[in-house]
């Protein structure tokens, strides 16, 4: 099964003879707030009806609550160390820039 995946360039080495580039999947995401997910969870559990009669309360009780930022993914990261003239004639991507990889098991 051929797995294709999106890398970031987040670092770049070049000694001359070598490059050395540290790759992380390139995944849209969110920071969600630990504060919405309790809000989305309450939600879920309410009729509608009871929770508009207590959604003030829970979010005058919630405002008091710190909001911590929880990132949903963890993302994989590759470090691919190739000669400078394999760098070049992939056209010498720039940090930043974006690599696609085929991952698959032979």
């Amino acid at each position: 099964m051929s797995e294709l995946i999106h890398y970031q360039i987040q670092q770049l080495i070049d000694n001359g003879q070598t490059v050395q580039l540290t790759l992380v999947e390139d995944v849209q995401t969110e920071p969600v707030s630990q504060k919405q997910l309790m809000l989305d969870a309450i939600n879920q559990k309410l009729d509608p009806e009871l929770r508009d009669q207590i959604a003030p309360f829970i979010e005058a009780i919630l405002q008091a609550q710190p909001t911590i930022a929880i990132k949903s993914y963890a993302q994989t990261s590759i470090t691919i160390t190739m000669p400078k003239r394999r760098y070049e004639r992939m056209g010498s991507p720039a940090v930043g820039q974006r690599l696609e990889i085929n991952i698959k098991k032979i």
